[in-house]
C-alpha cells in the first residue's frame, strides 16, 4: 500500500483550475503541473522530441533544434489519429515523470499531491488518483478568463474551447464537481 494521497484536478480551459491548485497548495498539498511536464519532456534534446520528429516531421523544429509548439499544434491536431499518435508519446512519459516527482517527495516527508491535467482521464492519470476533482465555469466566462490570459482572438479561443469535451464529461468522472 503506497503511503501518499494525490487529487487528480481537472476540467474544461479557463474554469478556474489553477486558482483552484493554489488552494490546495496552501493546505500543504504538492502541485504536479501536467502541461508544465509535457513542456519539460519536450526540451531541445529529450528523447520525447526525437520520438515527435520521428512521427511529426523536421519541420516542428525551429533550426536551433528547439520544439516549434505552433507547428506542432497545426500537424498534430488537423486530424484525430495525429493527436491520438501524439498523446501516445507524451502521456506515457508525463504520468512517468509524476511518479517520479511523487516518489522524490514523499522521500522528503511529503504524502499529498495534487495533478493539474487538463487531460485527466483521456492521459489515464486518474489511475494514480484516489480522488478526482473537476472544476466548472459557464462558457461566457470561460471565454472571457481565457481572453485577458492568453490574449488571442475569440475566434482561436473558441476553436481551443470547442475542441475540448462538454462539461458533462468531466462531471460524470469526477468524485467532487466544484462549480466556478
Amino acid at each position: 500500500m503506497r503511503d501518499f494521497f494525490i487529487v487528480g484536478l481537472t476540467g474544461q480551459t479557463g474554469a478556474g483550475k489553477s486558482t483552484v491548485a493554489k488552494f490546495f497548495e496552501k493546505e500543504g498539498f504538492v502541485i504536479i503541473d501536467a502541461d508544465k511536464l509535457a513542456r519539460q519532456i519536450m526540451e531541445k534534446g529529450s528523447l520525447t522530441l526525437k520520438l515527435v520528429t520521428a512521427v511529426f516531421g523536421n519541420d516542428v523544429l525551429y533550426a536551433d533544434g528547439a520544439l516549434n509548439r505552433q507547428k506542432l499544434a497545426q500537424k498534430a491536431f488537423s486530424s484525430e489519429e495525429n493527436t491520438r499518435l501524439l498523446n501516445e508519446i507524451t502521456h506515457p512519459r508525463i504520468l512517468s515523470e509524476t511518479l517520479k516527482i511523487c516518489r522524490e517527495y514523499t522521500d522528503k516527508g511529503r504524502k499529498y499531491f495534487l495533478i493539474d491535467a487538463p487531460l485527466l482521464f483521456e492521459g489515464c492519470f486518474d489511475i494514480l488518483c484516489d480522488t478526482v476533482v473537476c472544476v466548472t465555469a459557464p462558457k461566457e466566462i470561460r471565454l472571457e478568463r481565457l481572453k485577458k490570459r492568453d490574449g488571442l482572438s475569440e475566434e482561436k479561443l473558441l476553436e481551443r474551447m470547442n475542441a475540448q469535451h462538454d462539461e458533462e464529461f468531466y462531471i460524470k468522472r469526477a468524485d467532487y464537481i466544484i462549480r466556478n
